[in-house]
C-alpha cells in the first residue's frame, strides 16, 4: 500500500510552493512530499539536469529512502496501489533518459539491474555484499574437533538439539546468521557458543556483545549471564566468560561527535575483538551494517542474531531479511534458523506462528477462541475495560515509586505495556500517555503532582543517546521518590542508574509505547491498540513484533477487519542486497 496524503488547502506544509511540471503534479497528487521535491530540485540544479522525468526519478528515489527502501524499481512504480492514476512516464523511455543524465555520469544516481539508487546506498549495499562474501569465502577457522565434541554435549544436553547444531556450525565458520522468534533459544545458543570458543582458545578471547539500542544490549547481557548460571556451565566456563559487558553498536564502533555515520573503528582501524555478537539484527540499518562489517577483523567470528519476521530498522534497509534470503542459497551453513519456541505458552506461540505464516483466518480464530491468554477486544465496547487496565498498571508503578522501591516500580512497569502503531492521533502514544495521566490524577483525588513534568511513578523512555551519562535510545526507567527528592532510575543489567531528574533531557513518558520502540524488550502482558484497517502502518511485521513482546498475555484492541488487514499486508522495502548476494 502506498502512503498518499490528501491536499486539503494550498497552505499545506507538504506542498512545495513554486514546484512545476511533474514534480508539482506528483506533489499535489500526494505521493511526493515537499522535502522530496526540494531535494530533487536542488540535486538537478547542481548537476545541470533539466529533464523533468529525471527530476521525478530523483524525487521518488529520495522518497523511497525516506520510507525505508534503499532503491526503487522504476518498472513497478506505476502499479503502486493508490498511485495508478498519476502520469507515470513510459518505463523504457524513462530509463533511457536517466541513463543519459549527467546525474549518472557524476555518480549521483546508480543503476543495479532494474533498480535505481542514490549513490550512498548503492555503495553501502555493494560494500556489505563484498565484505560478507569475502568473510564467507575465507578459509575456515582452525577448530579442535576432539575438544569440541568433548564439550558440546555438556553445554547442549538432550532437548537442546537445535541450539547444539547452530553452535557447532558457528564454531566452524567466521560468519553466522542466527535467526528465530522470541523464546527459540537464540541467547542460549550464543552463551553455549561463547563457552565452546573460549574453551578452544589458548588465550582469553576478546568478546563484544552488542545490539542497536541500550535496552536490547542490556537484555542481551542479562540473558547471557542467566544462561551461564545454569548447571550445564562449569565453573571454568563461567570464569572464562566473566566480565562480559554488552554495549550499543554506536558505543562499540566508537561514536564521533558531529557525525552520525562515521566511527572511530573502521577499515583502517579494526575492532580488537575476536568474537562479535550482534543481537536484534533486524533493527540494524544498511548504513550501520556497512560500518560494522568494515570494522570487524577478517579473523574474528561474527554472529548476527535476530528475528527476520520482525519490523526492519527505522532507517533504510531490511538487512537481516536480505541476509537470510541471499545467503541461504549461496552459503547455507552461514544461516541457521531456530524454530521450536520455549518461552511462550501454546496460545501466544500459535498466534505468532499464524502471523508469521500470514494466516489471517487462523489468527482471528485464535483471538476469538475464548482463551484468556490471547483475546480480541472491541475498542468501542470495551473502552472502560482498557482504561481500567491502564489505570491499574499506572497505580501499581506509582505505589512502588512513592515507597522508594525502584526495583518494584520497574517490575510493575514490565508487567504490562500498551503498544501503539502511531505516535499521534486517537490511536497514538501521545494521546494514551495523556489519557493515562488524567486517569491517574483523577484516581488520587486530583493530585496535581501528576500534571507536573516529574512525578513519582512516571515511567520513562530514553529517546536519544547520551554518552556522557551512559544513557541510550530505548532505555527505560521510572521516577522514584527517595526521601524528599525525586530521582530518575534507569534500568540496567544488574545495577540501575539513579540520576537527578534535571539531568534527564531526552525522555518521554512511557505509559504507552510505539511498537517500533518496543523491539528488543519483553513484558509480561501486552495490550496492542490496532489502528483502523486503512492505516498505512498496519502490517504483518508490526503485528508480529507487538505480539512477540509478551511472555504471558496479549490483548488486541481492534476490529476483525483490522486484524485481517494487518496479517495480509506486508511491510515491503525495495532493496537489492539479497539479489546481489545471490548473483556472481
Amino acid at each position: 500500500m502506498t502512503e498518499l496524503f490528501e491536499v486539503e488547502d494550498r497552505h499545506d506544509h507538504r506542498i512545495a510552493v513554486g514546484a512545476t511540471g511533474l514534480l508539482a503534479t506528483f506533489n499535489q497528487g500526494g505521493l511526493l512530499s515537499a522535502a522530496d521535491v526540494h531535494a530533487a530540485s536542488r540535486i538537478c540544479a547542481l548537476s545541470g539536469e533539466s529533464d523533468p522525468e529525471v527530476a521525478l526519478a530523483v524525487a521518488v528515489t529520495v522518497r523511497a529512502a525516506r520510507h525505508g527502501s534503499v532503491c526503487v524499481d522504476l518498472a513497478g512504480l506505476a502499479g503502486l496501489a493508490g498511485a495508478e492514476d498519476l502520469p507515470w512516464p513510459e518505463t523504457a523511455d524513462w530509463e533511457d533518459r536517466i541513463a543519459a543524465s549527467p546525474l549518472m555520469t557524476a555518480g549521483v544516481l546508480r543503476r543495479e539491474g532494474g533498480l535505481l539508487y542514490l549513490d550512498r546506498f548503492w555503495r553501502e549495499e555493494g560494500q556489505v555484499r563484498d565484505d560478507l562474501l569475502a568473510r564467507i569465502g575465507a578459509p575456515a577457522p582452525p577448530v579442535d574437533e576432539a575438544a569440541l565434541a568433548a564439550t558440546v554435549d555438556r553445554l547442549f544436553p538432550e532437548g537442546y538439539d537445535e541450539q547444539r547444531a547452530a553452535a557447532l556450525a558457528a564454531a566452524r565458520q567466521w560468519t553466522t546468521v542466527l535467526t528465530g522468534g522470541p523464546g527459540t533459544g537464540k541467547t542460549t545458543t550464543v552463551a553455549g557458543l561463547l563457552a565452546l570458543l573460549t574453551q578452544q582458545a589458548d588465550r582469553p578471547l576478546r568478546i563484544a556483545l552488542t545490539a542497536p539500542t541500550g535496552k536490547a544490549s542490556a537484555r542481551l547481557q542479562q540473558a547471557v549471564e542467566e544462561a551461564q548460571a545454569e548447571d550445564r556451565f562449569s565453573d571454568a566456563d563461567r570464569a572464562r566468560l566473566s566480565g562480559l559487558a554488552a554495549s550499543t553498536l554506536h558505543r562499540l564502533l566508537g561514536w564521533s561527535p558531529g557525525s552520525r555515520n562515521r566511527f572511530r573503528h573502521h577499515r583502517r582501524n579494526k575492532l580488537p575483538h575476536d568474537v562479535v555478537v550482534v543481537d536484534e539484527t533486524s533493527m540494524v540499518s544498511l548504513t550501520m551494517m556497512a560500518r560494522l562489517l568494515e570494522a570487524v577483523r577478517p579473523d574474528a567470528r561474527l554472529v548476527l542474531v535476530g528475528d527476520a519476521d520482525q519490523l526492519a530498522s527505522v532507517e533504510a534497509g531490511a538487512v537481516l531479511a536480505d541476509l537470510v534470503q541471499g545467503l541461504a542459497g549461496r552459503a547455507p551453513s552461514a544461516v541457521t534458523g531456530l524454530r521450536t519456541t520455549h518461552r511462550f505458552g501454546e496460545s501466544i506461540g500459535a498466534l505468532a506462528e499464524s502471523l508469521r505464516q500470514g494466516d489471517a483466518d487462523r489468527a482471528l480464530d485464535l483471538l476469538t477462541g475464548g482463551d484468556e491468554r490471547i483475546s480480541l477486544v472491541d475498542p468501542a465496547e470495551h473502552a472502560e475495560v482498557l482504561r481500567a487496565r491502564l489505570l491499574e498498571h499506572a497505580l501499581a508503578v506509582r505505589s512502588a515509586a512513592l515507597a522508594g522501591d525502584a526495583d518494584g516500580a520497574l517490575a510493575a512497569m514490565d508487567a504490562h505495556r500498551l503498544l501503539c502503531a502511531h505516535r499521534d492521533g486517537p490511536y497514538g502514544v501521545a494521546h494514551w500517555n495523556r489519557l493515562t495521566e488524567r486517569l491517574l490524577s483523577d484516581s488520587v483525588l486530583g493530585d496535581q503532582s501528576v500534571w507536573q513534568e516529574w512525578y513519582a511513578g512516571r515511567p520513562l523512555l530514553v529517546t536519544a543517546n547520551d554518552y556522557g551519562l551512559g544513557l541510550f535510545n530505548g532505555d527505560t526507567g521510572v521516577v522514584v521518590r527517595e526521601g524528599d527528592r525525586l530521582r530518575g532510575v534507569i534500568a540496567g543489567a544488574g545495577t540501575h542508574q539513579r540520576l537527578a531528574t534535571a539531568r534527564l533531557g531526552a525522555v518521554d513518558t512511557l505509559h504507552a509505547m510505539t511498537i517500533h520502540k518496543s523491539q528488543g524488550s519483553q513484558v509480561g502482558e501486552v495490550t496492542l491498540l490496532l489502528p483502523p484497517e486503512d492505516s498505512p502502518l498496519l502490517t504483518r511485521e508490526l503485528f508480529y513484533t507487538a505480539v512477540t513482546r509478551a511472555k504471558e498475555r496479549v490483548h488486541v484492541v481492534g476490529t476483525p477487519e483490522s486484524v485481517i488487514a494487518a496479517v495480509e499486508r506486508r511491510a515491503q522495502r525495495a532493496t537489492g542486497l539479497a539479489q546481489r548476494l545471490t548473483s556472481d
